[in-house]
């Protein structure tokens, strides 16, 4: 799977806010609501779920 130039923006956004990479590439869904809650829980295991559903898609 190749990376595009949004990718590269998402995977920024995921590590600087986990939400707003899920955001960007899923919407207001499921998936942003888990992984606001991973972020609250702790912010790396938010980081982890924000690039898997990055790189996912």
């Amino acid at each position: 799977m190749a990376l595009t130039c949004t990718d590269i923006f998402k995977l920024i956004g995921a590590v600087i806010i986990p939400p707003l990479g899920v955001l960007m590439e899923r919407g207001c869904g499921c998936d942003l609501l888990i992984n606001i809650g991973l972020t609250l829980l702790g912010y790396i295991p938010g980081i982890i779920h924000a690039v898997y559903i990055i790189l996912k898609y």
